[in-house]
């Protein structure tokens, strides 16, 4: 059977078994690995929910690269996916085949899906496995919180689907970690800010920019949720103004600022738009 051949009948086996929602759900505890990520592609292109909330409780994967489907917010799947891991959270026994760590909502995880999809055809069979053999020896362990990565972006307008999500996490703080590596704000509003970094996992951000014009004393408050960012490695700060503040006020803000400043130590790219409040203070920031 030729490597395009191949594909073709994974995809015949799916929409098959998906005529049949309920036996297609069934079929899962004895489903070939190889036709997971085919069966749960065509479960969202049919917006199959029952379908794809059982394959998320069996999913024979390390992560679930869901964000490399969903072009665009998806609410329907969105749920759906979410409830499924609800049901793996309250299971107090998970089953051996579901070795699901990761739920990847970035723009990412293309070639995951083109590799299954026959788009991607070099790809071994050997290396399309390793994902399962990767946590074996964890799963004799206590299981860590399930991870969910996102793309941090702020922006003046709020999709429901982001909402919907962060209500989700914090509902689940202990069980859910929510991670990003990129944090972008565009946003001038702080408040909402904060409310989402307070539950998100902030040394796994690795680059920070900041793009909006933000206020001294902004920054100030900003500055020790960066400071928790302890694997930063690119900072971008652009339009930071200062008021008419008092001397000793706005001394106040830059001590705080430089404080946290210091506490990153990875960091290797610093870009500084309007770096006049820093004046006579540089020097001790950077030691």
């Amino acid at each position: 059977m030729s490597l395009q051949t191949r594909p073709r009948l994974l995809n015949l086996a799916a929409v098959s078994l998906l005529r049949d929602e309920a036996s297609a759900i069934t079929a899962l505890e004895y489903l070939p690995i190889e036709l997971f990520p085919t069966l749960f592609m065509e479960a969202f292109r049919g917006s199959r929910s029952e379908t794809l909330k059982a394959m998320v409780c069996a999913w024979p994967f390390v992560r679930l690269p869901l964000g490399g489907l969903m072009q665009k917010p998806h609410m329907g799947t969105l749920q759906a996916v979410l409830d499924g891991l609800d049901i793996l959270l309250a299971q107090k026994k998970h089953s051996k085949r579901c070795k699901l760590r990761v739920l990847d909502l970035r723009n990412t995880g293309q070639d995951f899906w083109k590799m299954w999809s026959g788009s991607s055809v070099h790809v071994s069979s050997s290396s399309s496995m390793t994902p399962v053999a990767e946590v074996r020896s964890r799963t004799e362990q206590p299981l860590a919180p399930l991870e969910v990565f996102i793309e941090l972006h702020f922006k003046e307008s709020t999709t429901d689907d982001f909402i919907y999500l962060m209500r989700w996490v914090e509902q689940r703080k202990t069980s859910i970690h929510l991670c990003s590596t990129k944090l972008k704000i565009t946003s001038i509003s702080l408040e909402n800010i904060m409310q989402v970094l307070g539950i998100v996992q902030l040394d796994y951000i690795q680059e920070v920019e900041v793009n909006c014009i933000w206020h001294l004393s902004t920054l100030a408050m900003f500055a020790p949720f960066l400071g928790q960012m302890s694997n930063i490695q690119r900072l971008h700060l652009s339009h930071i103004h200062g008021l008419a503040f008092e001397e000793e006020e706005e001394y106040y803000h830059v001590v705080q600022i430089t404080s946290q400043f210091r506490k990153l130590y990875h960091l290797r790219d610093l870009y500084l738009e309007t770096p006049s409040f820093l004046e006579g203070c540089l020097i001790q920031m950077l030691r």
